[in-house]
């Protein structure tokens, strides 16, 4: 029986105030983050940080050498603690992900991070099709303000929809209280 690990995905700070990226509620998921990695720091499960990078000006932020593409410091990994760095959305595209998670013997994983229409969604539907059990831990994610056809789509809607989505197939969808609890 494999075990479980947590996946903290891009909370960097170009999503927090000031950044070049700003997100709603980063602050408030990232600390309930920090919950589900002391919770996996204290029953000495792995920790996968995912980093991501721009790449030759692809996205407007998370650009190499800027404040903008650090690990947030709510989040900061611990010596040893393994990093990720990638460039698209989906975690495990052209990274060693699956060989850490292969290495440590995990079939669960359990996701939190930014963003959660984009990120946390590409690498949630990824990790289901490669085989692994996938819970997402809705508060510790977060998301932003989106527009279609001239219709903004607020945030918090946003992030509730790409979840939603999620419960049909791909993943288990809990609170860090939640899974902490139970």
């Amino acid at each position: 029986m494999g075990k479980k690990a947590l996946i903290v995905i891009d909370i960097q700070n170009d999503y927090f105030e000031n950044g070049a990226w700003e997100l709603v509620g980063a602050n408030e998921a990232s600390l309930k983050a920090q919950k589900m990695i002391n919770h996996f720091r204290e029953n000495n499960l792995p920790i996968a940080h995912i980093q991501h990078f721009a790449v030759e000006g692809n996205i407007p932020f998370f650009h190499p050498g800027t404040p903008g593409v650090e690990i947030h410091n709510n989040v900061k990994p611990l010596e040893g603690e393994k990093v990720v760095k990638k460039n698209y959305p989906n975690s495990f595209r052209d990274t060693d992900l699956m060989e850490y998670l292969k290495e440590n013997d995990v079939s669960e994983v359990v996701i939190t991070g930014m963003m959660s229409h984009m990120c946390v969604d590409a690498t949630t539907r990824a990790a289901k099709d490669f085989g692994f059990d996938c819970t997402v831990i809705s508060d510790a994610c977060a998301s932003k303000d989106q527009e279609l056809d001239g219709k903004l789509v607020k945030a918090a809607d946003v992030h509730t929809a790409f979840l939603a989505a999620l419960t049909f197939f791909y993943a288990r969808i809990t609170t860090a209280e939640g899974y902490i609890s139970a």
